[in-house]
């Protein structure tokens, strides 16, 4: 309990006092995963689109892939990354591992099937709705898509929190392609365990809490999007 309060107290004090390598570290983090979410919801939005309104022969099994690799373990992307990134791998010439580069393409793959199937879900319900109208209006595939996407819009903004919310909180794989290095691929996340590990437990506390902060601006910032969207349709 006293960790807790003394946590409490030291969160407090390091936002009231604007730190600056809370900010950095935080800043840092919020780059990072927005970035790998912009990227994620490109490949995945589409993707999902896609799944819903054409039939093709390998479509059941890409579904049943990405509803596999929502449980695929964070450490293995990270290995696999590294192996990639790595001096001795196929990407080794571009230096990109220990850096943030890294850690956004570890992110990516994590969270582009949970998006994917998230959206698949809600895609495909609209779509049997749709699906005579847009028929009969003789659209291609791509207006299809685009209609579906649109008109789907806020239920795909819980797909991309979701998908926000798995790369925030993610420390295995960034550890490991971004090697934690202060003031350079140091996130929230890598720091809790740093600090945990070193026993600075209020410290990391703190960091904890501006983490739960983070998530939970995000959240209600997407909910007042959404909120603003309805509004105005009235």
């Amino acid at each position: 309990m006293v960790d807790l309060w003394e946590g409490l107290r030291h969160a407090f004090w390091l936002v009231v006092t604007f730190d600056a390598e809370l900010a950095d570290i935080a800043l840092r983090s919020l780059r990072v995963t927005l970035t790998a979410l912009i990227i994620a919801c490109l490949i995945a939005l589409p993707l999902a689109a896609l799944l819903a309104v054409r039939r093709f022969r390998w479509r059941r099994a890409t579904i049943a892939v990405l509803n596999a690799l929502m449980g695929l373990p964070p450490v293995v992307v990270g290995l696999i990354v590294y192996i990639l990134l790595s001096r001795s791998g196929p990407f080794g010439a571009l230096g990109l591992l220990f850096t943030p580069t890294a850690m956004i393409i570890a992110q990516v793959i994590i969270i582009v099937p949970l998006i994917a199937s998230i959206a698949h879900q809600s895609l495909r319900e609209l779509w049997a709705e749709y699906h005579d109208l847009l028929i009969s209006l003789n659209v291609t595939q791509m207006q299809k898509m685009r209609t579906l996407l649109w008109d789907a819009r806020r239920a795909l903004l819980t797909a991309a929190l979701a998908g926000f919310g798995r790369g925030i909180g993610e420390v295995g794989a960034i550890m490991i392609v971004g090697g934690n290095i202060d003031n350079a691929t140091r996130v929230l996340t890598t720091a809790i365990a740093l600090e945990t590990g070193k026993g600075e437990f209020a410290l990391a506390l703190a960091l904890g809490f501006i983490l739960i902060a983070l998530a939970l601006g995000v959240n209600l910032v997407i909910h007042w999007i959404g909120q603003t969207e309805r509004d105005s349709r009235w």
